[in-house]
Formats: C-alpha cells, structure tokens, sequence
C-alpha cells in the first residue's frame, strides 16, 4: 500500500476521468484541497470551459472519491517551514509537500516547476502510478 498526497490539478485530473485509484493506495491532502478545487471549478465554468453540470459531476466525484484531509497544527507548522525554505510567498503549495514529509509516500503534482523544488524533500510520484497495483 502506498499513501500518496494529491494535489487540486490531480484532484480534478481523476475526476475527469472518473478513474479508480489502484486498490491498497490512500490518498491524502490538506484540507484546503476542498477549497481549491471548488475554486478551480467554479472558475472553469464562469470562463466557459466546462458546463455546471459537468462541474457538480466531478465534485460528487471527488466528495466519494476516499481522501483524508488533514490540517492540524503539526502539518501548519511544517508547512512554514517548506514554504520559508523555498521562499514560496504562501503557503498552499508548501502544506502538500509538508503532508508528504509528515504522513505519505509520495507526492503527485502537474507543477513540474514546483515538484522539481519539492524534489529536494520528498520523493515525487506520477498521475498513472495512482492507478498501478504494487509497492
């Protein structure tokens, strides 16, 4: 069993294609995922990119898709500290790396530039590795 951190871009990546994570893997994300994954829809549907009803699709998706979300005071603290090592000017991108420091595997991200600097803290996985059986 692998425990991977996941992302919005991935988070919304399974949800277009509905596609089941491989059997064994848990996957994990900071709260603020929730947020910014109605955000990103919301955004795509005022910009005419997708329809609302394709949006409520992959938040119904997503609500039943199995993700423990954290955010507890060990995982803010961490996440200071990622985000002022790399001089992030917030820190979003920092609770997903430091929830991967603290509880996961891997992380799996679409940001090559950000993945390549969380690199130097934790191990990276890849979208298809969430669907593949295996250790």
């Amino acid at each position: 069993m692998k425990r991977f951190v996941i992302g919005p871009d991935i988070a919304v990546a399974l949800a277009r294609r509905e596609a089941d994570v491989a059997t064994g893997h848990r996957l994990l994300a900071p709260t603020l995922l929730r947020s910014q994954v109605l955000s990103h829809l919301y955004a795509a549907v005022r910009r005419g990119d997708l329809d609302r009803k394709a949006a409520e699709r992959q938040l119904d998706y997503l609500r039943a898709l199995r993700i423990r979300l954290l955010g507890d005071r060990v995982l803010q603290k961490a996440a200071w500290r990622v985000a002022a090592h790399f001089d992030w000017p917030d820190t979003h991108f920092a609770e997903y790396v430091a929830l991967t420091q603290l509880q996961a595997d891997a992380l799996v991200t679409l940001d090559a530039k950000r993945g390549e600097q969380a690199r130097e803290l934790v191990a990276l996985a890849s979208l298809d590795d969430l669907f593949r059986c295996g250790n």
